[in-house]
């Protein structure tokens, strides 16, 4: 286990992060904030204030329509609609921090490597070395249709993927130290035999072409991957550096470090991936306050909001099924992993699609640490040493007073315990996150 957990701020560009109707709170400012720098520029002020790892951007493109074959529940109760970029914000947040990380969700469906390369590498190496990717497959059906592709297999996904990070490692690595020679003198800008002409031709991609963007402080961008189907896991233990995880119970957090930790070894990895599991807290001065918050926040999501978010992750109209049915009794080619994570939120396997409805609208699955700050300063350090995970991704029920909340509250608790930084160590994301 690591001497200290890490936090990452987990969030959505658009009206709610992973709380339906959160924008329906008075306490909420999203909506407002979508529109202003100084929304997100304060959100980055506050996380670094707070020595967070990270901002984390999930994102949904091309939209919610699964559910009763309709984008109707998504468009009417703004479940992530609008899906504005989380690209946008990148620069700006990092513009305003010095140490604070910023990973953004990126789709290798209908983009090519070498642009998903170029865009990253450049606000990487402009920041100093603090970007990160959230590698994703494509999993959603409303992308693909967005983009007018056909919607590829599930484990086929993972191929196609293989080969397009094939591409990025060879456009990373194609710029050798001393590349750059920058002589006035002699107009020299760079050395051609130090930088590799990468010449790729495989099944799904072609690529001809030199590294477009020179390496950063921390060389590349720090690689995120949230499979976790067997097919998933297989392509995160090649490629990622941090894994990402949605696990409903402390117990399925402790077996999913487990199972990693013994596939890494398996496939002669030296260390495993680092594993963050996404939780929400819910605050109150008083555990009763907390309580009445997070009955609050479950009571205003109507079913059809819920189920439209769900429907479109898990990719299953579940307006065509009976809720009160076993949720594993479904097959998906979309979020295989969380479709069976949220069947075992009851711990049998057994949770029913109305069960796992609840909780996707409230938290998008996340379990939820309910109570006073110390209370949650308990359970983090429970579930962190539990599990043996490196730390959490951590959403907001409100935007923006919850995450002030927490970093005014929780935070200073969990460093007064010594299991929290109380500045960073470095400037670069990855030697702040990864030790």
């Amino acid at each position: 286990m690591n001497k200290q957990m890490h936090l990452i701020g987990f969030y959505m560009h658009s009206p709610i992060n992973h709380t339906a109707l959160s924008w329906s709170d008075p306490d909420d400012d999203r909506v407002d904030g979508m529109r202003l720098f100084d929304h997100w520029k304060n959100l980055a002020r506050t996380l670094e204030r707070g020595k967070f790892d990270a901002a984390f951007f999930a994102d949904t493109p091309g939209g919610f329509e699964r559910y009763k074959e309709s984008f109707d529940d998504y468009i009417r109760y703004g479940v992530t609609w609008p899906c504005h970029d989380p690209m946008a914000l990148l620069g700006v947040m990092l513009a305003e921090t010095k140490h604070l990380g910023l990973a953004v969700t990126l789709s290798t469906a209908g983009t090519h490597p070498y642009h998903t390369v170029r865009r990253l590498s450049t606000l990487d190496y402009i920041s100093g070395g603090r970007v990160g990717w959230n590698i994703v497959s494509g999993h959603l059906r409303g992308e693909h249709r967005a983009l007018g592709l056909d919607q590829i297999e599930h484990d086929k996904r993972y191929d196609q993927a293989d080969e397009y990070m094939e591409i990025c490692h060879r456009l990373w690595n194609g710029v050798q130290p001393g590349a750059v020679i920058f002589d006035r003198q002699t107009g020299q800008f760079a050395d051609p035999s130090k930088v590799a002409v990468v010449d790729f031709a495989g099944e799904h991609y072609r690529c001809h072409t030199v590294p477009p963007v020179l390496p950063s402080a921390q060389g590349r961008p720090v690689l995120f991957q949230a499979g976790s189907s067997g097919r998933g896991q297989e392509f995160a233990l090649k490629h990622s550096d941090v894994v990402f995880s949605i696990q409903a119970r402390p117990d399925s957090m402790k077996a999913f470090v487990d199972k990693l930790g013994a596939s890494s070894k398996a496939a002669g990895r030296a260390e495993p991936p680092k594993v963050v599991f996404g939780i929400q807290c819910v605050l109150g001065d008083t555990e009763a306050e907390a309580r009445k918050r997070q009955a609050d926040l479950f009571d205003r999501i109507p079913l059809d909001a819920a189920l439209s978010r769900m429907s479109g992750t898990l990719g299953i109209d579940f307006s065509k099924i009976d809720l009160d049915t076993p949720l594993a009794a479904n097959t998906t080619d979309a979020s295989r992993g969380m479709l069976m994570a949220l069947a075992n939120m009851t711990g049998d396997g057994n949770a029913t699609a109305r069960d796992a409805a609840r909780i996707f609208g409230a938290t998008a699955g996340m379990p939820q640490l309910v109570g006073t700050p110390e209370q949650v300063a308990d359970q983090l350090e429970h579930l962190w040493r539990l599990s043996g995970c490196h730390g959490f991704n951590i959403t907001p029920t409100t935007n923006f007073k919850s995450v002030a909340d927490f970093v005014d509250e929780v935070v200073p608790l969990l460093q007064a315990r010594g299991i929290f930084r109380t500045d960073y160590e470095s400037e670069t994301l990855r030697d702040n996150l990864m030790n």
